[in-house]
């Protein structure tokens, strides 16, 4: 027999699906609102119909494969090696001292690709999961596990957005918006033929009304939602970023790991083109290790204590752990794009910082 405590976690975990519940009613509403209610009881010219339908039918298909996408795709888990063995569990739980604790952590971490600390300059250490947070990792008291480059924890699609579903969240977001648009703009015409008494009394007419109202307040919010994961993805953050920088050994950095909006959007999107508007994976890299790109610090704020620019650094002092190698799809992040930003530098003046790459030693 089940113990009651497990019994209420699954209670809880089922109650979670009630806002993806809510949505795919909405979703299957304005499925049939608009197949059956416009184009085929309310709509009479032939070839617009069978345009309208034509449309309708590619929006509704990568809307809900990019949902599903978004829904279903586990979080991946870092790397082993990111794992405490077993002896370094029981040397951890046997150190009482924070000092002491910390020093086997560096240990466990000196051949790791970790470059953020914690806001105290400690290692990052989930003590849930015991393991090593990989640099943009984050535990979710939701998913009850670490989540690679985790952005938020999503009621709306059961599941945290990360690095695995990241590309299927920003197309999710992208097809709803315009699912959303093409309705409203194609259903506008005969929602002002409601007003104006030139529909038939006919329940179709109703549905034709909350219709638009449905489709254009949802786009109105999917707008804005959007264009800030835009804007998140070509500045290379995450919402966690946005709102908390990411700190260094120099410091908090917001640019941290910026590398130009080309690079950045190819680390979410990948190199092929042809991928990019489709739900499938294509992101670069393993989720466990980005490159980084130090940003020279404002000249209006205070110098490092050193005196020096903090970023400007000899090749010993930039990492105090020695990174693996990046994977080959990360590299070609750093390689492609130093052309473009040598042809780009004249452009850009003095009012943007020059960007040096973080050199492996």
């Amino acid at each position: 027999m089940a113990p009651s405590g497990s019994r209420s976690v699954d209670c809880w975990r089922v109650l979670y699906w009630i806002p993806v519940l809510f949505i795919s009613l909405i979703v299957a509403w304005s499925y049939y609102a608009y197949v059956v209610q416009l184009c085929i009881d309310t709509i009479e010219n032939i070839g617009e119909k069978i345009v309208y339908l034509l449309v309708y039918h590619v929006l509704f298909i990568m809307f809900v494969w990019s949902y599903w996408q978004t829904i279903f795709t586990k979080p991946m888990n870092p790397l082993k090696e990111f794992h405490l063995s077993h002896s370094d569990k029981e040397l951890l739980e046997r150190e009482d001292r924070r000092e002491s604790q910390q020093e086997i952590l560096r240990r466990i971490a000196k051949d790791l690709p970790i470059y953020t600390r914690t806001m105290s300059g400690a290692i990052r250490y989930c003590d849930h999961c015991l393991l090593l947070k990989p640099d943009r990792c984050h535990h979710c008291s939701a998913c009850d596990m670490c989540i690679l480059k985790m952005d938020h924890h999503c009621p709306w699609v059961n599941n945290c957005v990360g690095f695995a579903n990241y590309k299927f969240f920003m197309l999710f977001l992208a097809y709803s918006l315009l699912y959303c648009l093409f309705v409203t703009a194609t259903d506008l015409q005969y929602f002002i033929q409601f007003w104006t008494n030139g529909l038939p009394d006919t329940q179709a007419k109703f549905h034709i009304m909350f219709l638009f109202f449905a489709a254009s307040m949802f786009s109105v919010s999917l707008a804005f939602l959007f264009a800030y994961h835009c804007w998140l993805v070509c500045k290379n953050r995450s919402t966690l970023e946005a709102f908390r920088a990411p700190t260094f050994q120099h410091g908090p950095d917001k640019d941290g790991f910026s590398l130009g909006t080309s690079k950045n959007f190819r680390q979410v999107f990948g190199d092929e083109k042809k991928c990019w508007l489709l739900p499938v994976f294509s992101s670069l890299g393993d989720g466990c290790s980005y490159p980084t790109c130090l940003v020279n610090a404002d000249p209006e704020q205070p110098s490092s204590p050193s005196g020096r620019n903090p970023s400007i650094k000899s090749a010993g002092e930039s990492h105090q752990f020695p990174p693996k190698p990046l994977r080959e799809s990360q590299s070609r992040l750093l390689n492609n794009g130093q052309s473009e930003g040598s042809e780009d530098k004249d452009k850009r003046g003095t009012n943007n910082p020059a960007l040096t790459i973080e050199k492996e030693t």
